[in-house]
């Protein structure tokens, strides 16, 4: 009876802070849309220097990827994103992937808040299945989906405490390491407004999608965001405002002592942290999400995870592979300066590239300057800090505008060791094995 007492007055404050919030939100409806967005943006609130206690870092262990699938699931069933699942968790194919990336805030050694990039690969990103990114795609660059975003309740009322962070922590992993260009979002549209005034999403459509399965069913609207031109966007919107609303200043110049980068020996792209172990306590054993799974789907996942190590682990076809129509080749993302020279013995021009994928015979690569097609050059490739590749190449086709595809011969002894890491499973703290397949396309 007491405790009933006392819960009372906690609902009774949830009423009137609701109910407070949809009045104000309603007021605000009535202004012209830049009135509201100037307002929304005096709600940000980007503390410089947060609590030491925060650590956002990637989520890699079973106990930091449960703790954030359990916090998503709280999340969404709350929202009626989801019907409530036996695990506990909210876990998709695309968490899977070694292109999608976790990231967690973690309080106290507690996981507080997450957010997951699902950058295209083999499988898109879920929300192109109800709207065309064609025009993102024709700028050019790599696309991520911003998804599987959640807050611990305790946490929600804080002014931003934890989300800003984990924004900011997001922009810097997609900028810096995840080579990365065009963020991609699918919200309610009741929150797309704040995407918008805030952090400067543009939308996809001015129609809202009124179901999207993804969510259950609710409705969602789509917006982008170009990281070439954000720099810019912001400084423009908050370049000249105090420092804890100074969103220019937080995004692209602040550095958090509490973000824990990925140690990488290498200049990949990915942090997969999915061992077999992992992948089948996640996707066999606690959500069996692989045996719901089309054919089609199962068979970019063997694709995907060509090695020894996982084929246990991975959903068996109902048909042999080779009879399910997939055009594949197996390519590693990697951003690699270098360049190459065709007639070392004369001094000649160093024409600077940039190495983009690997294979084991060859790579593909972004050239400043157009190139020399079928005639062998000298290349020298910047792996990682410490590991520079020397051998023979020859540019073969271009791809597309500035893109080239190479052939290599005799690859030096670092060039093998790097390549054969790439093939080998991995987990982000391993930097001598720093890669499986990162798409199959």
């Amino acid at each position: 009876m007491a405790r009933g007492r006392l819960a009372r007055p906690r609902i009774i404050r949830s009423l009137a802070r609701k109910l407070v919030h949809q009045a104000t939100r309603k007021l605000l409806s009535w202004l012209p849309r830049n009135q509201r967005f100037r307002i929304f943006r005096l709600f940000a609130d980007c503390n410089p220097e947060p609590s030491q206690r925060l650590v956002l870092k990637i989520a890699e262990s079973k106990e930091e990827l449960e703790a954030c699938f359990a916090l998503l699931h709280q999340a969404y069933v709350a929202s009626g994103f989801m019907k409530p699942h036996p695990s506990g968790m909210r876990v998709t194919i695309y968490h899977a992937l070694p292109a999608t990336t976790t990231l967690c805030a973690k309080y106290d050694g507690k996981v507080v808040g997450t957010i997951s990039l699902i950058r295209e690969s083999a499988l898109g990103v879920p929300l192109q299945s109800i709207f065309d990114l064609t025009a993102v795609r024709e700028k050019g660059g790599q696309i991520a989906e911003v998804s599987a975003l959640a807050v611990h309740r305790d946490f929600r009322k804080t002014g931003g405490s934890i989300l800003f962070p984990l924004m900011k922590f997001m922009y810097e992993y997609c900028t810096t390491f995840f080579d990365t260009r065009h963020l991609v979002i699918a919200v309610n549209p009741s929150h797309i407004e704040l995407y918008e005034s805030l952090l400067l999403f543009r939308r996809l459509s001015a129609n809202v999608v009124e179901t999207y399965d993804f969510v259950n069913g609710a409705p969602a609207i789509g917006a982008t965001l170009d990281l070439q031109e954000a720099p810019e966007m912001f400084r423009k919107h908050y370049g000249s405002k105090p420092q804890r609303r100074n969103l220019y200043t937080y995004f692209i110049e602040l550095k958090l002592a509490n973000i824990q980068l990925p140690l990488r020996r290498y200049f990949t792209t990915n942090d997969p942290v999915l061992t077999p172990e992992l992948l089948d306590y996640f996707f066999n054993v606690r959500t069996r999400s692989f045996e719901n799974l089309s054919d089609h789907k199962k068979a970019l996942l063997h694709l995907i995870y060509d090695l020894p190590g996982y084929r246990a682990v991975l959903p068996l076809l109902s048909v042999p592979q080779q009879d399910i129509p997939i055009r594949h080749h197996p390519r590693f993302s990697v951003k690699c300066p270098a360049y190459i020279v065709y007639d070392p013995l004369n001094c000649a021009e160093k024409l600077a590239i940039e190495v983009i994928e690997v294979s084991r015979y060859g790579f593909k690569a972004r050239a400043e300057n157009s190139l020399p097609l079928d005639i062998w050059c000298d290349a020298t490739v910047q792996l990682g800090e410490a590991d520079i590749s020397h051998f023979r190449a020859l540019p073969l086709r271009e791809k597309s505008n500035g893109f080239y595809a190479f052939r290599l011969i005799e690859p030096d002894l670092l060039w093998e060791e790097f390549v054969s890491a790439l093939y080998r499973s991995t987990t982000c703290k391993d930097l001598d094995m720093v890669g499986i397949r990162a798409e199959v396309t």
